[in-house]
């Protein structure tokens, strides 16, 4: 489901709401999580699952194709883990 998709699907669940409005929701809430993850914070919404930062070393790789070492810088890595109602929901 595109983000798109999520907005043809609330406004056709919310008719009372103008598609544009939901559009504005949607994006505050995505760019909301997004600001907490820059700032290393974990976004936990219940039921569903928890958004967070993992912190990647730095490490010695090999390029496939010639096989010589790539240094690789360490970096920050988005994660999500499933929240345990989610599971269930998906597991029935």
């Amino acid at each position: 489901m595109t983000k798109s998709d999520l907005i043809t699907k609330l406004a056709e669940k919310h008719t009372f709401l103008f598609q544009k409005d939901i559009q504005k929701i949607v994006n505050v809430f995505f760019d909301t999580i997004s600001i907490a993850l820059e700032d290393k914070d974990r976004v936990e919404l219940r039921g569903f699952g928890a958004f967070g930062v993992k912190k990647r070393n730095a490490r010695i790789a090999r390029n496939p194709r010639t096989g010589s070492a790539v240094a690789v810088p360490e970096k920050n890595m988005p994660f999500f883990k499933m929240g345990k109602g989610m599971r269930e929901r998906l597991n029935k």
